[in-house]
């Protein structure tokens, strides 16, 4: 009886495991399922991400994906929580700037000794830089975008504005004199679309030479506030307070709630990413002209941070070897660029930027791939704490600093003391 019992719960406990969620062997056959978790959401990126699914699985019966849907606004917390759970994905679709606190948290593999060679060297060191976190990678960055400015090509050319170009663009200086040219009559030079202002003004800054954190020989991080980080937001601050020729009432919008304004004659330029043109093209009425410009140049030319989309695996994962695989075919030369065309961004690996679908004139392709090898890694990528100082600090200072109801004194003082606390709870 003991026996014929110990047989019975074991076969319960086989078939339990056969039917519980990604990383098992499914019905006992040797066959692998793990699960991807897409964060794609445009309908052309989520077709060409499950269109390569489905090849994989036709080609693969021994390792099964299994598509899951995320969702950007959510991923953080339902990660955490599938983490802390042991139900995360296998393979899993997020953000650079996303993985500090996954990766110092032990919840992601280290993809050091895991992925080829041949996808180690297409994607350049700058790139990788996005991803290492003490000595580990942790993702794979895929996809990325310029922060560019989108400009009302009619309005730029009857003005005889001077058109910038990747080889010659505007300087922070030019850009506000250009603007104060192009504003009048109720209408604006530039609307700046920063209901995220941090994001977009450290990135920027890194034009000027901006950097803000700095980590000293112990490791510890601090925030200062220089002159070369002053540049962008006082341009934006001066357009906005002195010139007018920024509008105030965008400043708490995000990219999407300027473009009625924009295609309506209300605004020459919005600096938006480079992704944003698909919106355009659905969106901008019938002979509406427009072109991409790139971002002004400081310093440092149009160096700009970026934090890229990536694919991890998760720590839990009892497939890891399996899911590598998978993300060096999904990351291949010829699908990096069907998932960049998707997602109407350019792709990270060096093969995939010389495709000759990437260098049309057609809706400014050719304008962001020149752009590509000045992007650099997001100043805050990987400092324990930034959420925390984003939100609390950062965010709250810079909103009132661009609407004038702060100075630049001010604004350093609580970029600074109030921010290094916050930081210093991360780094006992």
């Amino acid at each position: 009886m003991r026996t014929r019992l110990t047989a019975v719960l074991l076969a319960a406990l086989m078939l339990l495991a056969g039917c519980s969620g990604g990383g098992d062997d499914e019905g006992g056959d040797g066959r692998v399922t793990l699960r991807f978790q897409s964060l794609a959401w445009q309908q052309e990126s989520v077709a060409a991400t499950k269109d390569l699914v489905a090849e994989w699985n036709a080609t693969r019966p021994d390792i099964r994906v299994e598509y899951v849907q995320g969702s950007w606004d959510s991923v953080h917390d339902q990660l955490l929580t599938s983490f802390e759970g042991g139900e995360a994905p296998d393979v899993i679709h997020d953000a650079s700037d996303d993985l500090a606190d996954f990766a110092y948290g032990g919840y992601l593999a280290d993809l050091t000794d895991l992925l080829p060679e041949r996808l180690k060297a297409d994607i350049p060191p700058r790139t990788w830089e996005t991803v290492t976190f003490g000595d580990g990678i942790y993702g794979v960055p895929f996809l990325q975008e310029p922060r560019v400015l989108i400009a009302n090509a009619t309005w730029l050319k009857e003005s005889g504005v001077r058109i910038p170009t990747p080889e010659d663009p505007w300087s922070w200086a030019e850009f506000r004199t250009v603007t104060r040219q192009l504003s009048g009559d109720g209408k604006y030079g530039v609307a700046w679309p920063l209901k995220d202002p941090v994001s977009a003004t450290l990135n920027l800054s890194l034009s000027t030479g901006g950097q803000l954190f700095h980590r000293g020989p112990d490791g510890k991080v601090t925030v200062r506030f220089e002159a070369a980080d002053a540049v962008m937001p006082r341009t934006v601050h001066d357009q906005v307070g002195t010139d007018r020729s920024a509008s105030p009432t965008t400043l708490g919008s995000g990219g999407s709630d300027t473009l009625p304004g924009f295609f309506g004659g209300r605004y020459a330029m919005v600096p938006l990413g480079f992704s944003y043109r698909q919106q355009i093209v659905q969106q901008a009425p019938e002979g509406f002209d427009w072109q991409v410009l790139p971002a002004p140049a400081g310093a440092d030319g149009l160096a700009q941070g970026v934090s890229p989309q990536t694919l991890s695996i998760a720590e839990d994962s009892p497939h890891k070897k399996e899911a590598a695989a998978f993300l060096d075919f999904l990351l291949r030369p010829e699908n990096m660029v069907r998932l960049a065309l998707g997602d109407w961004m350019l792709p990270t690996g060096t093969e995939a930027l010389k495709d000759p679908a990437l260098h049309t004139a057609e809706h400014d392709w050719a304008t962001g791939t020149a752009l590509a090898g000045r992007l650099r890694s997001a100043p805050a990528q990987s400092v324990r704490g930034y959420p925390e100082w984003k939100d609390k600090v950062a965010t709250p200072a810079f909103q009132e600093y661009y609407s004038g109801a702060i100075g630049l004194d001010e604004l350093r003082r609580r970029l600074e003391e109030d921010g290094n606390l916050v930081l210093a709870r991360y780094q006992r």
